[in-house]
């Protein structure tokens, strides 16, 4: 039997944000160390808006463009929530309601 991982709109919603623009905020408690979702999207071959850099396999940056929900998040330092790969998790429990921010690293200046 196949668990079906629940759509991400179940976890997650857009909405406007006080940090800037839009942000991704939790439609429930979610768990410290839950997996939140993956970042979809195309191979992005350069810099842009909603483009997510992680180092892969060879040690060099690999980008995608966020076409789903995770576009959304903002920067806080530190964030509620993390990376590892395209995978974003809980670093402490998130409250509903409660907006969801990853460290976007040190080249971002704090506000």
């Amino acid at each position: 039997m196949t668990i079906k991982k629940p759509q991400l709109s179940q976890t997650v919603y857009a909405a406007p944000s006080p940090i800037h623009g839009k942000g991704l905020f939790a439609r429930r408690v979610i768990l410290r160390g839950e997996q939140i979702g993956t970042y979809e999207g195309p191979t992005a071959s350069r810099n842009g808006t909603y483009v997510l850099w992680v180092y892969g396999d060879e040690g060099a940056p690999v980008g995608r463009s966020g076409r789903n929900l995770l576009r959304f998040l903002n920067h806080a330092r530190p964030g509620n929530a993390e990376f590892d790969g395209y995978d974003l998790f809980a670093r402490r429990m998130i409250r509903a309601g409660e907006e969801i921010t990853f460290d976007y690293g040190e080249e971002w200046p704090d506000e």
